[in-house]
């Protein structure tokens, strides 16, 4: 058991229950992130806010996206961090 654990990539069941709920929710992120970046192209500023975006520090974007209300999803009252990661990632190709 101690090399199945240890060298054979087996896991517990807890283990694998939390890896498969980082992936999903990670998979769920990824699949929202375009509804965030339509939001920000509908924004009439979005030309001064994508160059403040550009500007931000790599680790305060997410937080800019969050606060924009671009993260945060129809229905929902408070925005996605994941989504605003994944946003980030599609805005900062925008050219």
């Amino acid at each position: 058991m101690i090399v199945g654990f240890t060298w054979g990539g087996w896991v517990t069941g807890g283990t694998a229950k939390a890896a498969a709920e980082t992936l999903a929710g990670d998979a769920v992120a990824k699949r929202l992130a375009p509804i965030c970046v339509v939001r920000f192209k509908a924004d009439p500023d979005k030309v001064l806010k994508l160059k403040e975006l550009n500007d931000a520090s790599t680790w305060t974007r997410a937080e800019y996206v969050q606060k924009q209300g671009w993260a945060t999803m129809p229905g929902e009252e408070a925005p996605d961090s994941k989504v605003a990661d994944a946003c980030v990632k599609l805005l900062v190709e925008i050219k």
